[in-house]
């Protein structure tokens, strides 16, 4: 079955992925949809099952990482599971959460995930409800992510992120207008992986932007790509 990928849907920004379900009749529950972080379907506890009705209601399997925008006190009330070798918190049976620094093993695709940015609106939220210390990378998730890519040597077939490393963010500032700065804390942090991974392609969200960046680096919003 197909793996395909997209960017944030903000808890109710499904329109990209409805058009597409639409337009390919062939989907069932077998095909899996990874959004790029900020999911935000898991964000109240008072309308948790409206919300996570929606994705369930699409015919695939919906996989995602976290962004910043996420309620991560509710995410991490689930428990972790392992799922096709990787840490995840199933929302439902088909809704789950691949956690950071995981390699995942899906339809013969080796996928390593790693969620988390930091908010560049955080001063216009409130902490415990409307953002959460959680949503910025640390360390220990850095030397995770570093010793399962190890166990693969070094070696993926995709990179799925939230925010996105220093190489990416040049070619991404190239396409914006001269003197733009992009304020990315973390993407020092990601470039690690930049550094030590072999992969075929690179795609993150973050930006709510579509556009491919260069041969190895693509930043999803609307458009939902396949992993081929």
């Amino acid at each position: 079955m197909s793996i395909y990928v997209t960017g944030d849907t903000h808890r109710d920004d499904l329109l990209g992925i409805k058009d597409f379900c639409n337009n390919h009749p062939e989907l069932t529950k077998k095909h899996y949809i990874i959004i790029a972080g900020d999911f935000g379907g898991v964000w109240d506890k008072t309308t948790l099952e409206r919300d996570l009705k929606q994705f369930s209601d699409l015919p695939v399997t919906v996989l995602f990482v976290d962004g910043n925008h996420e309620n991560f006190d509710l995410i991490n009330s689930y428990p972790v599971e392992i799922w096709n070798g990787g840490k995840v918190h199933k929302i439902k049976p088909d809704i789950i959460h691949l956690m950071r620094g995981q390699v995942f093993e899906i339809e013969g695709k080796k996928i390593f995930t790693f969620g988390g940015a930091t908010s560049i609106d955080r001063d216009y939220r409130i902490k415990g409800k409307s953002w959460w210390e959680q949503e910025t990378p640390t360390y220990e998730e850095l030397d995770e992510g570093i010793a399962n890519l190890k166990r693969y040597d070094n070696q993926v077939d995709y990179i799925i992120t939230h925010s996105c490393g220093q190489r990416a963010l040049t070619y991404h500032q190239m396409r914006m207008v001269v003197g733009t700065k992009i304020w990315c804390p973390e993407s020092h942090l990601l470039s690690n992986f930049e550094d030590i991974a072999k992969f075929k392609h690179w795609y993150f969200g973050h930006f709510h932007i579509d556009a491919r960046l260069s041969y190895r680096f693509t930043v999803v919003y609307n458009k939902v790509i396949e992993l081929k």
